[in-house]
């Protein structure tokens, strides 16, 4: 992958955390309090799962990946990206590992391993919705 296809990803992927954060918000206010706990944070894992979909299939074109290698590598640079910054998040806000570990295990509604899944794979996904695979 070269460094400007890089940088392009990278990009994209603070796209994609924006959009995280702003789904949460929705978790939060809007979802929660009318879906209760669970519910909400298991919508709040399939919305933004279609979200980072979305985003990959609108901007690979302009990412530029044209290759198999490229899109696994652009999904698993996402992948690692989203993985840092949840544990360094949870860590920041005083979070204990064994804790922020509880995500990644289904446990009340979280889907979060399937987010992740989704994230690593979402750049082949949209070549193969584009045609391109």
């Amino acid at each position: 992958m070269t460094a400007w296809l890089a940088m392009k990803a990278l990009a994209v992927w603070c796209v994609i955390l924006a959009l995280a954060f702003a789904n949460a918000g929705l978790r939060e206010v809007v979802l929660a309090p009318r879906l209760g706990k669970v519910r909400s944070l298991t919508a709040s894992g399939v919305l933004l799962s279609v979200l980072v979909l979305a985003v990959a299939y609108v901007s690979l074109p302009w990412i530029g990946a044209v290759r198999m290698r490229e899109w696994l590598a652009v999904g698993l640079g996402w992948f690692a990206l989203s993985l840092a910054f949840d544990l360094l998040l949870g860590i920041a806000q005083g979070e204990r590992l064994r804790q922020q570990l509880g995500a990644y295990l289904f446990r009340r509604g979280s889907l979060w391993p399937i987010v992740l899944l989704v994230t690593a794979s979402a750049p082949y996904l949209a070549a193969r919705l584009r045609g391109w695979a």
